[in-house]
């Protein structure tokens, strides 16, 4: 008996992307055949069953044969195993090292180590991410941290040179190695309300201004470790609260150029001292690890929730933060400026960013 064939040779990789991510979220074969079914690729292309479960099993052994080359993205465009055209490259890197947020938020600041790993079953449990997709982007993190904590120069540079990521992604990865790194805590039930982007921008606030690299770029572990001659200098600033004078002088000025401009003017006069204690001696503890672990923790305690119990709206914490920081330059007896500033600029800024609900 005579059969027909149409034959087709090639040799470019076929990858669908709705099945590579099918994989990549962990499902099973069948259960990616399923959702295929549901999607109604079968009438799409007038295809059987049988076909839909080969195509897809075919799909699933390439991306597992795919997988130790996206371990090493360079290596990627260095092999000739697989035709797969550059833009097809990008999109599977890219996906590869995507991560969901409600994963990252249960990981964010602590070790990675086997330990946190142990933890994964929990965390996939309360999540909805599936555990294979948990380990995945568990391994994606620990990876990349072991990479770029020995290199030198710029963090985001150095994670998107080795791993070929985005900007975007570059810069999310920089803030999970800065938080591992530095142990934030960021799990207490005060900070849940806070996203993992509201995160990952003040990382890159801290990691631009904070640490050595900020200074020298070219220096060992520059952008993940905090600039202790800069944590020494910031006791300096308890001047401004250990000084009688100084601080109604500081106080003084703030509410003149506050006053007639919010209608949370008189809270604003009665919390001043407590909230300026509470922003400097923030700054003076942070020589001490447990205190840079409390960073957010304090900030929210110390700072954000008085000015939410008194009914703040965001416009009056950036007029207070802007004229609070303003003013101490006018101080006469006060001759910290620099660091002052420096401090400053990231504090308001991370708090501009966390004060909301």
């Amino acid at each position: 008996m005579a059969v027909e064939l149409d034959v087709f040779v090639g040799n470019t990789t076929i990858m669908d992307e709705e099945v590579y991510q099918l994989w990549l979220d962990g499902y099973t074969v069948n259960d990616a055949v399923k959702v295929r079914m549901e999607g109604g690729v079968l009438e799409e292309y007038e295809a059987s069953a049988d076909v839909l479960l080969s195509d897809t099993m075919d799909q699933y052994r390439t991306f597992q044969m795919c997988e130790r080359l996206l371990h090493s993205p360079a290596k990627l465009a260095n092999q000739l195993l697989f035709q797969i055209p550059p833009h097809r490259q990008t999109v599977l890197i890219e996906r590869y090292y995507a991560f969901d947020d409600a994963f990252v938020r249960e990981v964010l600041g602590k070790k990675l180590s086997k330990g946190t790993k142990k933890d994964l079953d929990d965390i996939s449990a309360k999540t909805s991410v599936t555990l294979k997709s948990c380990r995945r982007q568990f391994d994606n993190f620990k990876r990349v941290f072991k990479v770029v904590e020995e290199l030198k120069g710029p963090l985001v540079e150095n994670i998107r040179q080795h791993f070929l990521l985005s900007d975007k992604l570059a810069r999310d990865y920089a803030a999970i190695v800065f938080f591992a790194n530095n142990r934030f805590e960021t799990g207490k039930r005060k900070l849940q309300y806070l996203t993992f982007q509201d995160f990952a921008f003040c990382a890159g606030l801290l990691i631009n201004n904070w640490t050595v690299g900020a200074v020298d770029n070219m220096v060992e572990d520059m952008d993940v470790d905090l600039d202790k001659e800069f944590l020494q200098e910031l006791k300096e600033l308890k001047i401004l609260i250990t000084d009688k004078d100084l601080l109604d002088q500081h106080k003084s000025l703030v509410c003149t150029a506050l006053r007639g401009k919010t209608k949370t003017f008189n809270e604003m006069e009665a919390n001043f001292k407590n909230l300026s204690r509470g922003l400097v001696n923030i700054a003076a503890k942070l020589t001490n690890t447990k205190d840079v672990r409390d960073f957010f923790i304090d900030l929210v305690e110390k700072f954000i929730e008085p000015c939410r119990s008194d009914r703040w709206t965001a416009a009056d914490m950036k007029l207070y933060l802007t004229h609070y920081t303003n003013s101490a330059h006018i101080l006469d007896t006060f001759k910290h400026q620099v660091v002052w500033d420096r401090y400053m600029n990231v504090i308001k800024s991370c708090i501009f960013k966390m004060y909301h609900d």
